[in-house]
C-alpha cells in the first residue's frame, strides 16, 4: 500500500512522501504513522509529540524531513538546543535555508540574543520567502527586547508588511507584536490602536489580542465554569431557624419519655417496693428447698 494511506491519509506532505521512497516499504510506513502523529499532537500535546518525534528519529535520522519534525518538536517543548542540532542537520541534508528563523529563535532560547540578532543581519535571510522574512523580523524585534532595546525593537518591526493594509498570514501576529513593543515602552494609546488592528486581521484566533484590549479598558472576564465549580465548593448553611425550639411539639421525642417515666416514678410510694422486694426474696427462698421433683 502506498505509504501516505491507511492510517497517514493525505496528512504527509509530498515532499516528505518522496523522502521517504527511499526507505523500505514496511519502515516508511512506520516512520510516516509517527510523523503524522507528530503533526496532530504538537499544538495541543507537545510532550507526547516529541515522544513519537523520537521514535521516527530512531527509525529513520538520515531522513531530512524526520530531523526537522524532531526539531519542531523539541523547540515545541522547549528544547532549545536539541531542537536548533535538529534543525542543523536537516539544513546540512537539503541545503535550504527556510529553516533560519527558528534557529536563530533557538539561539534566543538558549540565552544568546546576539547570535539570533547576527543571523537575522546574515546573508540567508535574502533567500528566504516573504513569509520566512516575517518571521526573521519577529525574532530580530524578540531579540532586541531580550537585550532590553525596546525602541530598537519598535523599529525593528517598522516595515512596509506592518503599514501594509492587505491582511496576509503574518499580518496578526506583526500587529501583536508591534503592539505589545509599544506598551512595554509605555506608549498605551499607540499600543491600544495596534492592538486593535491586530484583532481586525486576527481571523483564526492566532493571538489573544481581544483578551489584551479588554485588560488595557479594565474589563475582567469571568469563566461560567469557574463560578458553577465556586458554587459546587461552598457548604451547605446551617438550619439557624430556632424560632419554634420552645414550642412542645419541637421538644425531643427521648426527652419526652424520660419525663413521662419520671412522673410515673414519683406516683409510686416508696414502701410498695420494699413490699415487692419481701415478696421475691420469700418465692426465691421457697424455690431452694424445693427438690427436683417437686419443682417438676
Amino acid at each position: 500500500m502506498p505509504i501516505d494511506e491507511d492510517v497517514t491519509g493525505n496528512e504527509i506532505d509530498e515532499d516528505v512522501h518522496q523522502e521517504l521512497l527511499s526507505l523500505p516499504k514496511t519502515l516508511a510506513q512506520d516512520v510516516a504513522q509517527n510523523l503524522v502523529m507528530v503533526a496532530r499532537l504538537i499544538d495541543e500535546d507537545p510532550e507526547q509529540a516529541y515522544a513519537y518525534s523520537r521514535i521516527a528519529l530512531r527509525l529513520a535520522s538520515r531522513v531530512a524531513a524526520v530531523r526537522e519534525a524532531a526539531g519542531f518538536a523539541a523547540y515545541a517543548t522547549q528544547k532549545y538546543s536539541e531542537a536548533l542540532a535538529e534543525f542543523r542537520a536537516a539544513r546540512r541534508m537539503t541545503g535550504h535555508v527556510e529553516l533560519w528563523p527558528v534557529m536563530a529563535d533557538c539561539e534566543r532560547g538558549m540565552g544568546r540574543p546576539e547570535r539570533a540578532l547576527e543571523m537575522a543581519g546574515a546573508p540567508e535571510v535574502q533567500k528566504l520567502d516573504k513569509a520566512s522574512q516575517v518571521e526573521m523580523r519577529l525574532v530580530a524585534a524578540g531579540a532586541r527586547r531580550d537585550l532590553g532595546q525596546l525602541d530598537a525593537a519598535i523599529v525593528t518591526l517598522q516595515s512596509p508588511e506592518l503599514a501594509s493594509n492587505s491582511v496576509q498570514p503574518w499580518t496578526a501576529r506583526l500587529r501583536y507584536a508591534y503592539a505589545d513593543a509599544l506598551l512595554a515602552a509605555g506608549r498605551e494609546d499607540e499600543a491600544r490602536e495596534w492592538f486593535a488592528k491586530a484583532l481586525e486581521s486576527d481571523k483564526d484566533g492566532a493571538t489573544d489580542a481581544s483578551d489584551r484590549l479588554a485588560a488595557m479598558d479594565g474589563v475582567d472576564f469571568v469563566d461560567a465554569l469557574d463560578e458553577e465549580r465556586a458554587d459546587a465548593e461552598l457548604p451547605d448553611e446551617p438550619d439557624t431557624d430556632l424560632a419554634g425550639a420552645d414550642d412542645e411539639s419541637d421538644t425531643l421525642p427521648d426527652e419526652d419519655d424520660d419525663r413521662a417515666d419520671m412522673d410515673d416514678m414519683d406516683d409510686v410510694d416508696a414502701d410498695d417496693f420494699d413490699e415487692a422486694e419481701v415478696e421475691a426474696d420469700a418465692d426465691v427462698e421457697a424455690d431452694a428447698d424445693k427438690g427436683p421433683a417437686d419443682k417438676a
